[in-house]
């Protein structure tokens, strides 16, 4: 069963026409993978490609949704790799690991037909 915030979220939200609709399920006890559509609505400065902060909210989502759906972002670090053209379908996943106290690090990855897009790594609050 797919993990979601709420119908309206951004990220995972079953509702929310305008989101990014991350589809992902638990692979293990702290780790997620799942995949979401880069609509047109998504293009970014280069037409016919995603905006970069797409990709940054795809895999935001999807470390916290490893982390446990309590989890809030304190910071997140992305690296970009290639563009993704609107009209495909993202791979991704994350991995969360022990922090100190109430936080959290995790990691993720997006590709594209086998191809890294991107990789992040975040700290969440718990």
């Amino acid at each position: 069963m797919p993990l979601v915030h709420h119908e309206l979220c951004f990220g995972c939200g079953r509702v929310n026409l305008f989101g990014v609709l991350l589809e992902v399920e638990r692979t293990g006890p702290a780790s997620v993978a799942g995949r979401c559509f880069v609509k047109q609505d998504h293009q970014g400065p280069d037409r016919g490609h995603a905006h970069e902060g797409v990709i940054t909210a795809a895999l935001g989502e999807a470390m916290a949704l490893a982390c446990g759906l309590a989890a809030r972002a304190t910071s997140l670090q992305i690296e970009l790799y290639i563009p993704v053209p609107v009209g495909t379908f993202l791979e991704v996943s994350a991995q969360a690991r022990a922090g100190d106290g109430p936080v959290v690090e995790a990691s993720a990855t997006a590709t594209l037909e086998q191809r890294m897009v991107a990789h992040a790594r975040g700290r969440f609050r718990m």
